[in-house]
């Protein structure tokens, strides 16, 4: 039971004053279709091992199918990256239609033009509220277009403006 003196409205409000990125989960199933899921709760965890979380809603319909092959690729989304980000978050049988990528050596999706991209192998998944905590280990990674990260705040996308 919940002691808050807030509702969820107010949660939301708040917490969406605090700017996050934009990443794609990616992985290929057993039949070698395509998932996928954009999720704005990334962050690294450990360096030794290197482990990495994301936080993925319940309710999702991909993430059931990203955990069931036990490895992924979050992709860290480029600010001009919007309109993949919005097909990817669409719903649709095809979120991959017409979107460029290659393979990595771990067999996920690694989508063309993206900042960086970490490639992972499942280490554990923790229930936590309306959200599941995963724990991905690092096997692989890489910075392939130095710039600037879609970020998400306040409802909306943009991007990180360094100051002088």
């Amino acid at each position: 039971m919940s002691m808050a003196s807030f509702d969820s409205a107010t949660f939301r409000r708040v917490l969406g004053h605090y700017p996050t990125g934009v990443c794609v989960v990616t992985a290929v199933e057993a039949d070698g279709t395509p998932a996928a899921m954009v999720v704005g709760s990334f962050t690294s965890v450990s360096l030794d091992p290197p482990l990495v979380a994301f936080f993925p809603a319940k309710s999702s319909t991909s993430w059931p199918r990203i955990q069931a092959v036990g490895k992924f690729c979050v992709n860290v989304l480029a600010s001009d990256q919007k309109p993949l980000c919005r097909q990817i978050a669409g719903p649709g049988p095809d979120k991959f239609a017409g979107i460029a990528h290659r393979v990595s050596a771990n067999g996920s999706p690694i989508l063309d033009d993206v900042v960086a991209w970490i490639d992972c192998t499942l280490d554990a998944v923790h229930e936590a509220g309306d959200h599941d905590i995963v724990l991905g280990r690092v096997v692989a990674l890489e910075v392939d277009r130095p710039g600037s990260p879609l970020l998400f705040f306040q409802g909306n996308y943009g991007e990180f403006s360094l100051l002088e």
